[in-house]
């Protein structure tokens, strides 16, 4: 065996012997490499970034990097994993709660907003990168995050629907077309906002509200 993949599979035993013993030192030093990466994805993209350049931020030799992760997909992938989970609990509940379409949808803007800040920078990591171009998308994970992400547009787009059958929106807006101005706001704010600015996630989100429900709730 060539001597470098030799020293690689012996760091990929190392590290599977590492993660699978949840040693407290080395899943806090992974998670800072997993932060550190998902930084350096947002400022600069996931393509033009390399484990050079993750493993010069976080202070580690390349080598070092391996020890922890795979791969940059693996730090990709564990950098955006889970988030879409509860924002799919969450609007899938909205969807079967006792209030008007009206709120469901400012909460789900309230949902996404605040989702963004609470899991910053790991929730833009996912809206700046094109998956299908960074993962293989017949993969499990490639797979799982299109289902997460599907269900979600699936409770929002039913929310909608609901209040244009309940006479609460407008009629002569197509809903997909409303879903995807407000996934689109939403999602833009990745080129601007950082926590702690000038505005909470909550002013964000109700700024937005009013301005998308001004033309779609019926006067």
């Amino acid at each position: 065996m060539d001597p470098k993949m030799a020293r690689k599979s012996r760091i990929s035993l190392r590290r599977e012997a590492a993660l699978s013993e949840g040693g407290v030192g080395y899943s806090a030093k992974r998670n800072e490499l997993i932060r550190v990466a998902a930084t350096l994805f947002t400022d600069r993209g996931y393509g033009a970034t390399t484990l050079n350049d993750i493993a010069q931020v976080a202070g580690l030799d390349r080598a070092t990097v391996y020890y922890y992760v795979g791969s940059k997909e693996e730090l990709l992938r564990e950098s955006v994993q889970g988030l879409l989970e509860e924002n799919v609990r969450q609007a899938e509940q909205l969807l079967r709660a006792s209030i008007s379409p009206k709120e469901k949808l400012e909460k789900i803007v309230e949902l996404m907003m605040t989702g963004y800040d609470k899991n910053y920078p790991f929730a833009y990591v996912y809206i700046q990168q094109d998956m299908q171009k960074v993962a293989d998308a017949s993969s499990p994970w490639a797979m799982q995050m299109q289902k997460q992400t599907h269900r979600f547009e699936k409770a929002v787009l039913a929310i909608i629907q609901s209040g244009v059958e309940g006479g609460v929106f407008r009629t002569d807006v197509p809903v997909d077309l409303v879903a995807k101005t407000i996934f689109g706001a939403l999602n833009w704010t990745h080129r601007w906002y950082k926590p702690g600015g000038k505005y909470s996630p909550r002013a964000i989100a109700d700024v937005f509200s009013k301005m998308m429900l001004l033309g779609l709730v019926k006067s």
